[in-house]
């Protein structure tokens, strides 16, 4: 069996059937393709059915130490592998006693690291650089708007059609991952805000991409990503700013505000609620403001005034008992 043979298969008959976005496909098929180009350079016969589970450890040897991939580069690659090779089997072209991840060790989880979210005031700084007196300007802040006011991701962002957007009814739509649909309430002043944008755009056909280039093409994923990290350094906000950290603050400002975490998972799209949990973290300023509630500030307070302001003695004599 050839390798191109089996990645093409299992890209684009099981991946596909199962519903995976274009840029999930093709980062599977680049993780693939270099796991192959590895086995060529080390074993330039061997076929993807002769892999052994000992040529994955030392695959994974090389992403760290030549590579210097880091803990979540490095399990990514493994649960491609992994999936990969389940699927040949599934699909009857390998011997489960041939897979090799079959009994492959776990790799140790990665630390989960809490979100980085903008506070409030910055966000107004970022939403206020933008000038609204060219198309391209109001194009900004709107989409920087949107992405803060909804939680959207960049991708979802990026495949925005006109007929998503719909200002009476004050919803958007939008196709999350596995292509599950989920509608997205919005305030009004986001709603006055897309249609000026609307207005300073100029009409076009349902099916249109909303956020257009300056060249009248669809806004990509990417260049998404180029305006808000633009706008992130010009406001000097002290951080990168990115789609990410726009969903990151969404949820955190919510979760502040009181919302239950059902309905920010239900907002943000998340399957699992588990995946929303994150968002139960506390800030530094959460900590201080918590300490500063207990009664112990309340309690030293009332005996302040009992300690003397001069300096003391180390410890308090002892009297001396008489025995006369």
């Amino acid at each position: 069996m050839k390798w191109s043979y089996w990645i093409s298969l299992y890209i684009r008959t099981h991946c596909v059937a199962r519903g995976l976005r274009p840029l999930t496909l093709a980062a599977y098929e680049k993780t693939l393709k270099q796991f192959h180009e590895w086995v060529e350079g080390k074993f330039p016969t061997r076929g993807p059915d002769q892999i052994a589970a000992r040529d994955v450890l030392s695959y994974v040897q090389h992403l760290r130490e030549v590579r210097l991939n880091g803990d979540s580069a490095v399990n990514r690659t493994v649960v491609v592998l992994r999936r990969f090779y389940c699927a040949m089997v599934a699909m009857g072209y390998l011997e489960h006693a041939a897979n090799p991840l079959a009994n492959f060790p776990s790799i140790r989880a990665v630390p989960r690291k809490l979100p980085i979210a903008l506070s409030k005031e910055q966000v107004g700084r970022v939403l206020a650089e933008p000038k609204t007196n060219t198309v391209l300007g109001l194009r900004d802040r709107t989409l920087m708007a949107l992405l803060y006011g909804t939680g959207i991701r960049a991708s979802e962002c990026a495949t925005l059609r006109n007929a998503n957007v719909d200002l009476e009814e004050m919803t958007i739509t939008v196709s999350g991952k596995g292509g599950h649909q989920r509608v997205i309430p919005l305030s009004p002043q986001l709603v006055e805000l897309l249609g000026a944008y609307l207005k300073a755009r100029g009409p076009a056909l349902p099916s249109a991409p909303f956020f257009r280039s300056r060249f009248g093409r669809p806004l990509s994923r990417g260049g998404i990503y180029e305006r808000l990290r633009t706008w992130g350094q010009r406001s000097r906000i002290g951080t990168r700013l990115s789609p990410h950290r726009m969903r990151h603050t969404f949820a955190t400002h919510l979760v502040r505000a009181g919302v239950g975490l059902v309905t920010i998972r239900d907002l943000l799209g998340h399957r699992l609620i588990t995946s929303t949990q994150i968002y139960l973290h506390v800030t530094a300023d959460d900590l201080r403001a918590a300490a500063a509630r207990h009664p112990i500030s309340r309690l030293l307070n009332s005996i302040q005034s009992f300690i003397a302001s001069g300096p003391l003695p180390f410890q308090k004599a002892r009297p001396v008992c008489s025995t006369g």
